[in-house]
């Protein structure tokens, strides 16, 4: 990204459980991430309780998807990835593809869902539809992270280049100097 001249956005991104199922696909999609320049701000692996899906999707309570929906995402670990990238958002749900998997085999068979989706639920991503959407989702997924520091103190250092990606922790990292934590 080096030298980019206009702020970076952060997106929340996850690999649902039928993405990480398949450790080849999990692979291919966080190869995906790096090839299109994301910053990886944060990831980690976990594990919803159905109430945590509950909790997260209640938007859609009432739908008819929604019962299938919370199961799922309670059904096996997922990643879940604090992203950066200019127009983060919109860049990320464009690589996804369309939300249905039929639609995206279609219209955009090289996305990763078109790649890797199996059904409109089992359809491997999900990812913010909003800036707004983004912190709260990134918020949901990560309490411990505080968005306001990073934009204040890491986003203007990663804009000029001086990130690392760490292979171990498969995260960019921004060096420490004079009281700055890496992130």
């Amino acid at each position: 990204m080096g030298g980019a001249a206009r702020p970076l956005a952060l997106t929340l991104a996850l690999l649902k459980p039928d993405a990480l199922a398949h450790p080849l696909v999990a692979q291919a999609v966080h190869e995906t991430i790096l090839g299109h320049r994301f910053l990886i701000v944060r990831s980690k692996e976990l594990r919803w309780r159905r109430a945590d899906s509950q909790r997260f999707y209640q938007q859609h309570a009432g739908q008819f998807f929604y019962q299938r929906l919370v199961e799922f995402m309670a059904s096996g670990p997922m990643r879940a990835y604090i992203l950066a990238h200019e127009d983060a958002v919109v860049r990320w749900r464009c690589l996804m593809g369309p939300t249905r998997v039929s639609r995206a085999r279609n219209t955009a068979p090289d996305s990763i869902r078109g790649a890797y989706g199996l059904t409109d639920t089992r359809n491997a991503t999900h990812g913010s539809d909003s800036a707004a959407s983004a912190s709260k989702e990134i918020a949901f997924f990560f309490p411990e992270f505080d968005e306001r520091r990073w934009y204040q103190e890491d986003e203007p250092r990663l804009r000029c280049g001086q990130a690392r990606y760490s292979v171990e922790e498969r995260v960019h990292q921004v060096p420490e100097d004079e009281g700055t934590e890496s992130a």
